[in-house]
């Protein structure tokens, strides 16, 4: 690791780079880290949060309605995939990071389900249901192809 003497001006005034500096500090010792983020990811943070919001918005509105079962148990999940998602851009590993990721999937498969239910007992109209469920959509097919090539990298 460099130090953060190492560090140049160009490296940190380089706004053109898709680089993200970070600095840690380990046992008094700051060190640099150079970490490129790729957008995938980026998109997959972004609409993990997005579908954060709109399940908590939502289940205001269900428990306004006194739906508190599923209203629950979609908020969990929902925030489930966002916070895994969070945790895996500093998983111990390759093996942990594919882990949290795997998390996240299995989290949006079951949002999609509470969707699906509250679609079902009319708890929420086809244009709520299509808005949500295509947000965790994309999140569920980002998240396969993210697991997948980082399993791919696993293996070599």
């Amino acid at each position: 690791m460099l130090r953060i003497n190492d560090i140049t001006a160009n490296a940190v005034n380089d706004v053109a780079s898709p680089t993200v500096l970070h600095f840690v500090q380990i046992y008094g010792t700051i060190y640099f880290i150079n970490e490129v983020i790729a957008m995938k990811e980026d998109k997959l943070s972004d609409l993990s949060m997005q579908l954060s919001v709109d399940v908590l918005r939502l289940t205001k509105e269900l428990k306004a309605k006194h739906e508190t079962v599923i209203s629950n148990q979609i908020g969990r999940s929902a925030t489930s995939v966002c916070a895994n998602i969070a945790e895996s851009k500093y998983g111990h590993s390759r093996a942990d990071f594919i882990a949290k990721l795997e998390i996240a999937l299995k989290e949006t498969n079951e949002t999609g389900k509470w969707l699906e239910m509250l679609l079902k007992s009319d708890y929420i109209d086809e244009a709520t249901y299509k808005s949500i469920n295509k947000t965790c959509s994309t999140i569920r097919i980002l998240l396969i192809a993210s697991i997948k090539t980082a399993k791919s990298k696993l293996n070599k």
